[in-house]
């Protein structure tokens, strides 16, 4: 294997893109093996990597790992992202799971009709605006730190930006009234690490278009519909 992390996926977002993020952060150079046709795919059920029988898959440290959060619970320990102690621990699962709840709103976005995609749009700024962004803005508030967790970078932290940056794509001024996650966002991006993934050419993904909506249909053989919330 790889010394390098070797990520194996389609050429877009989807739930690999939190893993990118989080070995970005780290600032942990990897590869990727993009899934572009169903040989691809069952090439990898018949050799007996993919567990479950799907993907993201992880290559690190001789293992092959897939189920996203188990990944990035692996990443986050190795690399110092995971807090100090079990309670850190606990506070970071809790905001990653929350934020985690906002995101699978939008991971299913590409694949909706465009009447539905406009009724989702609506749905994913309410759910954000009401509930979860006034939830981080009050942490950090009453936190009084950088940081979501003690006073250091963690995973949530590099999830939280994550998951602003992309309800952003659905409304830009999204943040209007938070200015504590205005400001939790300049500080986070500016992270060297962070900052420069977030420049072009990059690992990090665009904005998922019709040829990677294609892709995933043809590669999983999804012939049913995707219905928004």
């Amino acid at each position: 294997m790889s010394r390098k992390p070797k990520l194996y996926y389609f050429n877009g977002r989807g739930k690999m893109e939190s893993i990118r993020w989080l070995l970005a952060a780290a600032g942990v150079e990897f590869e990727e093996e993009f899934l572009e046709t169903r040989e691809q795919y069952e090439k990898l059920l018949q050799g007996g990597s993919l567990l479950f029988q799907q993907v993201p898959m992880v290559e690190i440290d001789g293992m092959r790992m897939v189920q996203t959060r188990a990944i990035l619970s692996y990443i986050a320990a190795k690399y110092n992202l995971y807090g100090k102690d079990l309670k850190e621990r606990a506070w970071i699962d809790m905001y990653v799971g929350g934020t985690d709840d906002l995101m699978g709103f939008i991971l299913m976005f590409p694949f909706l009709s465009d009447e539905d995609k406009e009724k989702q749009r609506a749905f994913i700024v309410q759910k954000a605006t009401s509930r979860y962004f006034p939830a981080y803005e009050k942490v950090l508030k009453d936190h009084g730190q950088d940081f979501l967790v003690g006073n250091s970078f963690s995973w949530a932290d590099v999830h939280l930006l994550e998951a602003i940056l992309m309800v952003e794509e659905k409304k830009s001024d999204v943040l209007s009234g938070f200015p504590q996650l205005q400001a939790f966002k300049a500080r986070i991006s500016s992270i060297p690490t962070i900052k420069k993934f977030l420049e072009p050419g990059s690992h990090r993904k665009p904005v998922p278009d019709d040829k990677y909506v294609q892709t995933v249909r043809r590669v999983l053989r999804m012939y049913y519909d995707v219905k928004a919330n």
